[in-house]
């Protein structure tokens, strides 16, 4: 009989996380192979367990492919494993998945810990719908220019950041997003775990002052933008006041333009130049 590969979700953080049917699985299979050997081999001697480790990553998997089939055609039973989490979410492994499916043979996930799902189980927003992100690109332009499509979304965004570049991030967010709630996430299960809440603009200005936010892993979240009420005679958005409203909280002309053109539809352009008269009626006041 054909072997099965079994897709196994380790600790994030947490040892202790580890499923004992995960657990199970990794002792009785005849290899294992992980996204970095000796990240695995720490976890495996925490559970007393010694198998063959083969390296699978972003750079080796094509190749590893066509020997695993065989593999598992041979009658092998293997575990593929990432360095923490669900193996597959924003880490290696769906070419080799998709081609043992499409050669009939069998993949099972043995589930566990994910830092996207842990995260958001206690963030406080949304999550009857939520859009996973992955990591955003490296260059604020191409960064900013992903924000600006996604800031339409009215599902809850979820991002991963490394800790060199979460304060750009935030930067940039807080251009796109700003008044929007975000939910940082830092050192999921582990000692330090800590969550900071507040807008893109006040977490920007904490993490200047504050060492622990720039250090660990991230997941940033932020809330959806709230559903365009429809214009009806009984349910309508005063335009003219949601734009006094922003402006009184000291939002530039060009933010609250951009708001209000998500609440109501409205072009922004044409919101932007009412914007510039209500901000200098204000000022003439």
């Amino acid at each position: 009989m054909a072997g099965n590969l079994f897709i196994v979700a380790t600790p994030i953080g947490n040892l202790g996380d580890i499923t004992s049917r995960a657990s199970k699985t990794l002792a009785e299979v005849d290899k294992i192979y992980a996204e970095d050997t000796r990240v695995t081999l720490k976890l495996l001697a925490h559970l007393g367990i010694t198998k063959p480790l083969i390296s699978l990553h972003d750079h080796n998997e094509a190749e590893r492919v066509a020997g695993i089939i065989a593999e598992l055609m041979a009658g092998m039973n293997l575990a593929l494993v990432s360095d923490a989490g669900t193996p597959l979410i924003s880490d290696p492994g769906y070419r080799l998945v998709r081609a043992v499916a499409e050669a009939g043979l069998r993949v099972t996930p043995i589930p566990g810990v994910s830092a996207l799902i842990s995260a958001l189980s206690a963030a406080g927003l949304p999550t009857d719908r939520f859009s996973f992100e992955g990591f955003l690109p490296a260059k604020s332009s191409a960064r900013r220019a992903a924000l600006e499509v996604l800031s339409r979304e009215t599902q809850t965004l979820v991002f991963y950041e490394s800790s060199h570049r979460i304060a750009d991030l935030l930067e940039d967010m807080a251009c796109v997003f700003p008044e929007r709630e975000l939910v940082i996430a830092r050192e999921l299960t582990k000692l330090y775990e800590q969550f900071y809440r507040g807008t893109a603009g006040a977490l920007a200005r904490q993490i200047k002052s504050d060492a622990d936010m720039r250090r660990g892993e991230l997941v940033v979240m932020v809330g959806g933008v709230p559903e365009r009420v429809e214009n009806t005679e009984s349910n309508t958005i005063d335009t003219v006041q949601l734009m006094q409203v922003l402006l009184a909280e000291n939002l530039s002309v060009k933010q609250v333009a951009k708001i209000a053109a998500q609440l109501t539809g409205q072009p922004k352009n044409q919101l932007y130049r009412q914007a510039l008269g209500l901000a200098g009626s204000a000022t003439e006041e």
